[in-house]
């Protein structure tokens, strides 16, 4: 405590001016404290209450060390910080762990990846279980609605092709998976499970009036595509202004509007 105080000195008091505070620091002078001998001849305090210069219990040599040190879970841990431009975090982490992997780490040390890749990945997780447990609900409600367990993969089928359609988007516009991209593509599963209904829902309709299965299929297709199209188009011209936006914060939200549209 008493070398640190020396070099960094210690509060004594404060004053303001305006509304800023602004400490007083107590610390020696340059002078003294500009070689190793002005280091070994300060006094610390010993357990018997005496004052003794600093070299009597300890050896001063210049070396190399950690400028303070920090702990998480009582073990030591040194944080490397960067800002990122121009590219996904996903893609440059995946550079470092290959960089990192020609790295030969002493026993006991690890390299753990966290900030803004570490919260990307929890929400990728979470995110895709919230995705599943959707799915699972969509099922359910479409299963009680029809009275049968098999109508429902008939629609549910139709959202695989339109993660294609995602994924084609993705590409073009320059973006990546994202979790903005996922919540575009949970948005999207309900846009093509509503279509899917509408159709089928008017299909069964028409089988109930005696019609036969391929002519019912046929006849609900020609009735029902141009309400499910103009609701597509609608969307997509609603969602493009978003999707091509270069302002402050479109890197967020373009993969989303990409996804649904």
């Amino acid at each position: 405590g008493t070398v640190k105080e020396a070099f960094l000195g210690i509060v004594a008091s404060r004053y303001r001016i305006g509304g800023d505070e602004y400490d007083l620091r107590v610390r020696l002078q340059d002078l003294d404290r500009n070689s190793i001998s002005d280091i070994r001849n300060i006094n610390i305090p010993s357990p018997m209450g005496h004052q003794i210069p600093l070299y009597q219990v300890a050896e001063i040599e210049f070396g190399r060390g950690p400028v303070e040190i920090t702990r998480e879970d009582q073990e030591r841990k040194v944080t490397v910080k960067a800002n990122t431009f121009g590219r996904d975090i996903g893609s440059i982490v995946e550079d470092i762990k290959k960089r990192v992997t020609n790295i030969r780490l002493p026993e006991g040390y690890f390299v753990k990846y966290g900030g803004r890749y570490q919260d990307m990945e929890e929400a990728f997780s979470g995110l895709l279980w919230a995705l599943v447990v959707a799915i699972m609900l969509v099922y359910m409600i479409m299963a009680a609605q029809f009275e049968s367990l098999l109508t429902p993969f008939v629609i549910m089928f139709t959202v695989p092709l339109g993660f294609i359609g995602v994924v084609a988007g993705l590409l073009a516009f320059g973006r990546t998976l994202s979790v903005p991209a996922l919540m575009g593509i949970m948005i999207l599963t309900g846009i093509a499970v509503n279509n899917g209904i509408v159709m089928i829902d008017y299909v069964n309709r028409l089988r109930k009036r005696g019609m036969e299965f391929g002519e019912a299929i046929v006849e609900g297709a020609a009735v029902r595509v141009r309400p499910i199209l103009v609701t597509a188009v609608t969307t997509i011209l609603g969602m493009l202004p978003m999707a091509l936006s270069h302002t402050e914060g479109a890197e967020l939200r373009a993969p989303m509007a990409i996804a649904v549209a």
